[in-house]
């Protein structure tokens, strides 16, 4: 299972990243572009994507893929 995607800044732009993982997916140079890119990645994996302001706090989350409601039992 793949683990969460991140928009963060950095230097001068905005990375998309997996939690804990030591390189960014991508690298943009506006957070549109970085949340545009994220959307995607994110979709295809089925995870979360959490988009971080520039004081590194999140400021939303978006759910793709299998959540509590999706479970059949």
């Amino acid at each position: 299972m793949q683990s969460n995607l991140h928009v963060v800044p950095h230097a001068d732009g905005w990375d998309v990243i997996h939690e804990g993982a030591r390189y960014a997916e991508s690298h943009h140079a506006t957070q549109d572009e970085a949340i545009e890119a994220g959307t995607g990645l994110a979709q295809r994996e089925n995870v979360e994507l959490l988009i971080h302001g520039l004081d590194g706090q999140i400021r939303s989350r978006n759910r793709y893929g299998h959540g509590p409601r999706d479970i059949k039992g």
